[in-house]
């Protein structure tokens, strides 16, 4: 099969409604490695109920998700061969430990880069608040179709990602995955067997299962937390990044920082590798 334009840009996603727990903050939080150190009571606030529990901003990449609808076979897509491009998340107030979320996402454009070279898909998710009717977060990806290019549709440059600045990182943080690191995130709702099938792993390329890009976005989330806001979540205001190379579980993500008032440029690099893997990062941040 090949990508219908049309039908694809106006997917039927029904609203997702999710309620979610302390104890599911508490998992995400672990699955990014939160937790590493026992003796930290500020990252133990994120792990740990008592006297009360504190969110993890990067979570609401995991909230209200429409499920892994690109592996039916109706969309088009060659599943096996995606891969998740591009990631931004927008917090209108900060997450609480647990409440009951109304989420609808929506496919914004479909760019076709050509034969051989792929497809892009956007989507956009907006969360609430079912029993306030706030606005929680808006969600913004980028899928890379690698096997589903020239389809016949538009193919209009893509937008031109947010530059780092030309000079050596005022911060830098090194975080440890843990090698189980993908069995555990995919608890939060990712169940791309890619992240825990050798099988799958192989068939998309890969010499063993990855770890999800949203987990090493969640690492590097960490990073600017503990080195930057002294793990004051309420600060974390945006983020948006590129994923640039698959991480395997078990490696250290090294995170580098450019301070510029309330901005925070950084990338991430597999240190073991010497690879970049996340790129062009920014965070905004509150006072």
């Amino acid at each position: 099969m090949t990508i219908d334009y049309d039908a694809l840009l106006n997917w039927p996603f029904p609203e997702v409604e999710q309620t979610y727990t302390e104890k599911d903050s508490i998992l995400y939080a672990l699955g990014v490695g939160l937790g590493n150190d026992p003796l930290d009571e500020r990252q133990l606030r994120y792990v740990f109920e008592e006297p009360a529990l504190i969110a993890l901003p990067t979570m609401a990449a995991v909230l209200g998700t429409p499920g892994f609808w690109l592996r039916e076979t109706s969309t088009g897509v060659t599943w096996e061969t995606l891969l998740h491009g591009e990631q931004g998340i927008e917090l209108h107030r900060p997450l609480p430990s647990t409440a009951t979320v109304v989420a609808q996402t929506r496919v914004t454009d479909i760019l076709d880069k050509g034969e051989g070279r792929g497809a892009l898909i956007y989507t956009e998710r907006h969360i609430r608040n079912r029993d306030t009717g706030e606005s929680l977060a808006t969600l913004t990806s980028t899928t890379v179709a690698r096997s589903d290019g020239g389809f016949g549709g538009p193919s209009v440059a893509q937008p031109r990602p947010h530059p780092l600045p030309d000079r050596l990182p005022d911060r830098v943080c090194d975080l440890t995955s843990v090698p189980q690191a993908a069995l555990i995130y995919r608890l939060s709702g990712d169940p791309n067997p890619l992240h825990a099938s050798p099988e799958v792993a192989r068939r998309a390329g890969f010499d063993a299962p990855i770890l999800h890009g949203l987990c090493t976005l969640g690492i590097a989330g960490h990073a600017v937390l503990k080195t930057c806001l002294d793990y004051e979540a309420h600060r974390f205001h945006s983020m948006r990044l590129r994923f640039s190379a698959p991480v395997y579980p078990g490696e250290t993500i090294r995170t580098e920082m450019w301070l510029e008032g309330n901005n925070i440029s950084f990338r991430a690099v597999a240190v073991e590798r010497d690879i970049t893997v996340l790129n062009n990062g920014y965070i905004g941040i509150r006072d």
